[in-house]
């Protein structure tokens, strides 16, 4: 009788990559971190297979901020494009990316944001779109601004873009966030600085004079890679999923 083959599970990233999920500097993480280990469940057919994301979840306007009401929102209009590329370099197409961000002012559209910086009523900020058959994404928005957060002292945000990466469900989840090349708030920022040193280059986007377009937008490239050496790190302490 032949033997089914045990099933090939992902190679780990190396150590060095992801943050830790207890940072002290990152007040809220000693609140909200797991105290007991993880449990790592296996993905069977029904995580595997649904709910399925597909073409009609995205919108014509979805990747595009800064069209998806009847003015324009204020600030830097941007574009922010890359690869979403699997540990190996191969492309991976057809898979859910979404952003959420703060405005040029540095706030976002969320009830529990507070601070007096204005609302811009033409920016919601939120896109989605799906990567090509190259594994290639792009989103045109604006760029965001800096914003105070209270976890220490004279404490502000670096401007930043969040983003959410799907498999072919919604169980194959992964975040992270893109930075900006030369932010002066890198040096007192935790949640950047809880990423170990030689990756957090990896959050940074590229200025991409070659694809900014006259008179129009700035280009920033950010490619986001999955697992390996060059992963880019996400938030949670596995990324077997």
């Amino acid at each position: 009788m032949k033997t089914r083959p045990l099933p090939v599970g992902y190679r780990r990233d190396p150590d060095g990559i992801h943050p830790p999920l207890d940072y002290p500097e990152y007040a809220s993480t000693t609140l909200r971190h797991p105290r007991e280990p993880l449990i790592l469940l296996p993905q069977r057919l029904t995580e595997r297979t649904g709910p399925v994301l597909g073409t009609d979840r995205v919108g014509p306007t979805d990747n595009d901020l800064t069209a998806q009401h009847a003015q324009q929102p204020i600030g830097q209009r941007i574009i922010v494009h890359g690869r979403l590329l699997d540990g190996d370099g191969k492309p991976i197409p057809s898979s859910l990316i979404e952003i959420w961000q703060a405005n040029s002012g540095g706030r976002y559209r969320h009830d529990r944001d507070r601070w007096d910086s204005a609302l811009d009523p033409h920016f919601d900020g939120v896109g989605r779109t799906l990567t090509d058959s190259a594994g290639r994404y792009e989103f045109t928005t604006v760029k965001p601004g800096a914003y105070p957060w209270r976890n220490h002292h004279n404490a502000w945000r670096p401007a930043h873009i969040h983003f959410s990466l799907f498999g072919t469900a919604f169980a194959q989840r992964l975040v992270t966030q893109m930075y900006f090349p030369d932010d002066p708030l890198f040096f007192q920022d935790p949640v950047y600085n809880s990423v170990p040193e030689p990756a957090r280059e990896l959050l940074v986007s590229r200025f991409d004079y070659e694809r900014s377009e006259p008179e129009r937008a700035l280009a920033f490239a950010f490619d986001i890679v999955l697992r390996g050496p060059d992963a880019t790190p996400f938030e949670g302490a596995d990324h077997d999923d």
